[in-house]
């Protein structure tokens, strides 16, 4: 039976052990990380994380064949395979502060191995890491002094949060990179418990790092390349959703990630585009860097150009006005607010004086953290229709799906008038709206206004 380990109980680490253990009965799999609160709630019945079907998983595995520890060191002597699943986040200090990647925890965790390790290991690298970055990883394992062996592999995960399950149990691709055939083909044999075999793609180990990079710098540009679309529509009296249907209909573009809405969150795209630009700068490739960078910028200035919106429509001032914001999360179906555009309307709402209420059905806690230091009026609701009592303005900032099927009736009775709802993410119907007797601002379409 081999022995799985996997450093780091995050988005990442977690569900994907957890996938499988579940697939893979005769595989150990260990879960560790330094957060003794963090592998406590993975030991009990609420889930440091959510994720759609990923409770389930948990349940039917854990005490069976996956277990969660912070014996770390004990972990690592006992593994066979150990994949690095730790933060990496864009540096904030230093050369290449608020582009590259800081490495720190991964560094630290090489040495951790280092130390620990008695036998040969294959290191796969499942954190989203800068190019050639196994290099580095490689170095600092090979400096001991004990003869000890180890294969570094590349696995980037690709994961959509709200469907990782889903992502984990019918992936398109399963990419696997490294220098040895043998210990790749060992990773492989992982997979292959359930991924037919011709969807696992090996490369070598330095296209395999690059990839992650590239596939959520195509899939952000996307939607930075919509929502600047978006803009010229409001202006033009073009409907975006009619130009995205159409040109989606075009084998060679297709329909997804041509929805336009507030702007791209969460943890990877803003950093791996990031990492991707300081890349770009260090092999003297400035072109190219500027061109990737624009895709941050655009997302920025739709944030920035929304919330323009609500102060033009309501009479260019929120202050002392209730705006109720409906989703603090960067996508339904997660609880994960990292680099989620309700962060930077908020603030900029704040800064204007406005009084906030926000709803969201999984990422309150979240929210509280991430807006601790703001200065103004917050309030936290647990029931939406507690956060547009009084409201002048309801804000759309996540398309969760329970979100439509709310009673807008009974949310225009209880608002302020002239009552105004900006839809961040074309979740609702605007006619429909307008008929009760909102004002609407959808995005990338004419606004419906009694005025």
């Amino acid at each position: 039976m081999k022995r799985i380990l996997c450093i780091g109980a995050g988005y990442v680490g977690g569900p994907t052990m957890a996938v499988i253990a579940d697939q893979c009965p005769d595989l150990t799999v260990t879960v560790v990380d330094i957060n003794a609160q963090r592998i406590a709630a993975w030991n009990s019945d609420k889930l440091p994380i959510y994720e759609p079907g990923l409770e389930a998983v948990v349940r039917r595995c854990r005490g069976r064949n996956l277990f969660y520890s912070t014996d770390i060191p004990g972990a690592i002597k006992a593994a066979d395979i150990i994949f690095v699943s730790v933060n990496t986040p864009t540096k904030t200090f230093g050369a290449g502060a608020g582009k590259a990647a800081d490495l720190q925890y991964l560094e630290k965790t090489a040495r951790s191995i280092l130390e620990h390790a008695d036998s040969d290991k294959i290191v796969v690298e499942k954190s989203t890491l800068p190019v050639r970055t196994a290099q580095a990883l490689s170095r600092v394992l090979h400096s001991n002094t004990r003869g000890l062996k180890f294969r570094i592999v590349s696995n980037p995960e690709f994961l959509a949060e709200g469907t990782a399950i889903e992502d984990l149990l019918h992936p398109d691709r399963v990419l696997i990179g490294g220098m040895e055939e043998s210990a790749i083909e060992e990773v492989a044999q992982i997979y292959a418990h359930w991924v037919p075999r011709e969807r696992i793609i090996t490369t070598n180990l330095w296209s395999s790092e690059l990839t992650k990079l590239v596939s959520n710098a195509l899939l952000a540009q996307r939607i930075s390349s919509v929502n600047s679309i978006s803009a010229l529509c409001e202006k033009t009296g073009a409907n975006i959703d009619e130009v995205t249907r159409a040109a989606g209909r075009d084998s060679r573009i297709g329909p997804k990630f041509l929805k336009a809405g507030i702007g791209f969150g969460g943890s990877c795209f803003k950093k791996d585009i990031l990492n991707l630009v300081y890349l770009c700068e260090h092999y003297g490739l400035p072109e190219v860097a500027a061109y990737w960078e624009q895709v941050v910028r655009m997302n920025d200035f739709q944030a920035r150009r929304f919330v323009g919106t609500m102060l033009s429509a309501m009479f260019n001032t929120v202050a002392d006005k209730k705006i109720a914001i409906l989703g603090f999360a960067f996508k339904a179906d997660t609880g994960d607010t990292r680099e989620s555009p309700a962060i930077a309307v908020c603030r900029q709402l704040l800064e204007e004086r406005a009084r906030i209420r926000i709803h969201d059905p999984q990422a309150l806690d979240n929210a509280r953290i991430d807006l601790k230091d703001a200065a103004g009026d917050i309030t936290y609701c647990e029931d939406p229709y507690e956060a547009v009592a009084g409201a002048h303005a309801l804000v759309i900032m996540t398309d969760w799906k329970n979100f439509r099927d709310l009673d807008y009736e009974r949310i225009f009775e209880r608002m302020e008038k002239p009552a105004f709802l900006f839809d961040g993410r074309n979740l609702l119907d605007p006619e429909k709206l307008f008929r009760i007797g909102f004002h609407v601002y959808p995005i990338g379409q004419k606004p419906l206004t009694h005025f």
